[in-house]
C-alpha cells in the first residue's frame, strides 16, 4: 500500500462567474504528487503541467498566486493524457492524501468534464493531512495553511509554495511527522459521487463522533423525510438516543438537534444537506457525544433563531400597518 500525496493547481474563468463554463468552474493546469511506501519512505514523484483547453487565459488572481503566465502552461500535456499518466503512476494499491478537501472533487469534476471514467472505489476514502495536522497538534482548531504547518513543525522551506510538486513535497513532510495509528484512524470520505442506494450508504465511527452519508434523493424534503437520515441512534451502544430538541434549521442546509442516550449521555447532531453533481440531494449527519454544557448550546441556538424569527415577523407587521 502506498500513500499518494497529491496537490493540484487550477485556473478559472478570467471573466469571473459570468464566463464560467457549466460543469467546470476550475480547470486543472498542474498535477504534483509524491509517493511514499507503507513505512512512509520516499518512493517516487510525479509532476505535469497541463495546457488549458477551456480557460485559455489565466485569471489575474491565479497568475498572482502561482507567479506564472499562461505561456508556462501552453506546452503542457492535455488533461486526459496527464491524468491517465498520473493514474498509471499511482498503481493499484494506494490511498490519496491531500491538504484539505478540495483536490479530489476537482480531480473528479475535471475527469467527468473530459469524459474520463471515474473508477475510484465507493466509499472513496482518503487522508486529509490538513485535518490530521489539526488533530495531532492543535486539537482540531481552525484549518491551517500548508505554510503555517511547515513553520509550526520547523520544516525547512527550500522551495516556493503554490507549485503543485513543491506543495506535495511539503505536505509529505508534514505527513511524516504524524503517527501512523492517528493517520489510519482518522480517514476522510470524499462525497463527489455520493452513495447510489441504501446498500452503499456510509456509516463510520471516529472515536468521539459518528458520520452517516445518505444516498441521493430527488428533493431536500425527501432527504429530511427519510427515517435513517433523522434517526439519532447512539454510535457506542446502538440504542436510540431520545431527542430533547428535534431537528431545526435556519437556512435549509444545516440542521441541528439535541438528544440523550441513557447509557452514554448527551449528544448533539448536525445534518448538512448537499447537492450532488446529478442535481440531487443527500445528507451528511454527524452525531457527537458532548457535555451537558455543550448540549445546552443547541438549545441556545434554537432560542436565538426563534427570537430572530419573531423579530422579522414583528417588523413585517409594522411595515404593513
Amino acid at each position: 500500500m502506498h500513500y499518494i500525496i497529491l496537490d493540484l493547481e487550477w485556473n478559472q474563468s478570467p471573466a469571473g462567474k459570468k464566463g464560467e463554463v457549466p460543469g467546470l468552474p476550475f480547470e486543472i493546469i498542474e498535477i504534483g504528487a509524491v509517493k511514499l511506501n507503507e513505512q512512509k519512505q520516499f518512493v517516487d514523484q510525479f509532476h505535469k503541467l497541463i495546457a488549458p483547453a477551456v480557460y485559455k487565459k489565466l485569471h489575474h488572481q491565479i497568475c498572482r498566486v502561482l507567479n506564472r503566465t499562461i505561456e508556462d502552461f501552453r506546452a503542457g500535456l492535455s488533461f486526459p493524457d496527464a491524468v491517465r499518466e498520473f493514474l498509471d503512476w499511482c498503481g493499484e494499491d494506494f490511498y490519496f492524501c491531500t491538504w484539505g478537501t478540495m483536490d479530489l472533487p476537482e480531480l473528479q469534476r475535471n475527469m467527468q468534464y473530459f469524459q474520463i471514467p471515474i473508477s475510484f472505489p465507493r466509499p472513496f476514502l482518503y487522508y486529509d493531512i490538513q485535518k490530521l495536522f489539526g488533530i495531532a497538534f492543535e486539537d482540531r482548531k481552525i484549518p491551517r495553511t500548508l505554510e503555517y504547518a511547515t513553520d509550526y513543525l520547523s520544516i525547512q522551506k527550500t522551495e516556493p509554495f503554490h507549485n503543485a510538486l513543491c506543495d506535495a513535497r511539503y505536505a509529505a513532510l508534514v505527513l511524516l511527522r504524524l503517527e501512523t495509528a492517528l493517520i489510519r484512524s482518522n480517514y476522510s470520505i470524499d462525497c463527489y459521487l455520493p452513495p447510489r442506494n441504501r446498500k452503499e450508504e456510509i456509516y463510520a465511527v471516529f472515536g468521539t463522533y459518528s458520520k452517516y452519508i445518505s444516498r441521493e434523493f430527488d428533493t431536500r424534503e425527501k432527504v429530511l423525510s427519510d427515517k435513517e437520515v433523522t434517526s439519532t441512534r447512539c454510535y457506542l451502544c446502538g440504542r436510540p438516543a431520545r431527542k430533547k430538541i428535534r431537528w431545526f434549521s435556519s437556512n435549509n442546509r444545516h440542521y441541528f438537534c439535541q438528544c440523550y442516550c441513557e447509557n452514554h449521555g448527551w449528544m448533539k447532531g448536525k445534518i448538512t444537506i448537499k447537492q450532488s453533481e446529478a442535481n440531487k440531494y443527500f445528507a451528511i449527519k454527524i452525531l457527537k457525544l458532548v457535555t451537558a454544557e455543550e448540549a445546552n448550546l443547541i438549545k441556545q441556538k434554537q432560542e436565538l433563531l426563534r427570537k430572530k424569527r419573531r423579530l422579522r415577523r414583528n417588523q413585517k407587521k409594522s411595515i404593513t400597518m
